[in-house]
């Protein structure tokens, strides 16, 4: 295993922008960025090649639109807040409306995932940090940001988020990696074959996507993956639920205990046979696959189209700050964030 470092491009404001390299004996490799703490390439071997599995791109300057957050860290909060604005203990913080009357992924334009985070190479992960002030982007506490990416001989790519504050704070983070198993130019990914360990999920009112509130059942309905079955099954069926959000875009409830490591996911894809296993501590993970992607020139000049790409973004439920009955997503001096998620490739 090993990590290596190069210069990759500058910001506008001239900053440096790195690509470490994570290696191990088997081939596999995943490139991260200082920019956004970026997943840039995730290369997976197969008959003696190497399949890059995440979709992306090869200009330093395409990641500083990056509307469709490609392999972005979305912080503090992904997802979905209602009216943009939330409270804690009777202070209400105002977050910008950028999403209907909605705020999504905390700020278009000055999120985490348009900053440069410092980095310290390790023997097989890149630790990166970021701090960010108390009034940040409307959030209060004076606050460290972590996430370390690492890499090891059974091909797992962890994911480890930690995060301090001085004051009682919303934070929701994530990684918005899109997959094709298939490579990142192979197309569409309607036939990859996903088994959800989630026996419920979370409804939307309208396309919005604000959840109601309900925590429901998806046994008997098209949300139902927890036998597997191809995302593209029932993609296009005759269900409100998807029809106002163009396809898959919900938060699916992980079965089992908040806080421990347990598989939430597990992909395939018929063509490669290229497997991910996606585990995690945290509550939620949304299944969004693309169904808005913007037709961009990615990596090797590929132009990606909507649903060419899935995202498996663990996390808090959307909205959770103002839900009552969804998992607590405030954390303080007495209670640091902490989360792990680990992406398996086989």
């Amino acid at each position: 295993m090993a990590v290596t470092k190069e210069l990759w491009g500058k910001t506008n404001n001239n900053e440096d922008i790195y690509a470490y390299h994570l290696t191990n004996s088997n081939g596999m490799e995943a490139v991260v960025l200082n920019y956004g703490c970026t997943i840039k390439n995730i290369f997976v071997p197969k008959d003696g090649k190497k399949v890059d599995v995440a979709l992306g791109y090869d200009d330093p300057k395409a990641y500083f639109d990056n509307d469709c957050f490609l392999g972005a860290t979305v912080g503090p909060t992904a997802n979905r807040i209602a009216n943009a604005k939330y409270s804690i203990e009777g202070k209400e913080f105002n977050l910008p409306v950028n999403d209907g009357p909605n705020n999504l992924h905390t700020d278009m334009n000055n999120g985490f995932h348009k900053r440069i985070w410092d980095a310290e190479e390790k023997d097989n992960s890149v630790l990166f940090t970021l701090k960010s002030a108390d009034g940040d982007l409307g959030f209060s506490g004076n606050r460290v940001f972590t996430l370390e990416y690492s890499l090891d001989e059974d091909n797992n790519l962890e994911l480890h988020y930690h995060v301090t504050s001085d004051a009682k704070t919303l934070i929701n983070l994530t990684n918005h990696v899109y997959f094709n198993l298939g490579g990142h130019n192979a197309g569409s990914i309607l036939d990859h074959e996903l088994t959800l360990n989630c026996s419920k999920f979370t409804p939307v009112i309208d396309s919005a996507a604000i959840p109601t509130g309900e925590i429901a059942d998806v046994a008997g309905t098209v949300f139902d993956f927890t036998k597997g079955k191809t995302i593209g099954q029932d993609i296009n069926a005759d269900v409100k639920q998807l029809q106002c959000v163009g396809g898959y875009d919900h938060n699916f409830c992980v079965d089992g205990s908040e806080g421990t490591l347990r598989q939430a996911a597990f992909v395939k894809c018929p063509a490669t046979g290229i497997t991910l296993k996606c585990s995690t501590t945290l509550p939620g993970i949304q299944l969004y696959v693309g169904n808005f992607l913007k037709s961009k020139v990615g990596k090797e000049n590929t132009e990606y189209k909507p649903r060419d790409g899935f995202c498996l973004e663990t996390q808090f439920y959307p909205n959770s700050i103002n839900q009552e009955g969804f998992p607590d997503a405030v954390f303080g001096p007495e209670r640091d964030y902490d989360s792990v998620t680990v992406y398996q490739f086989k």
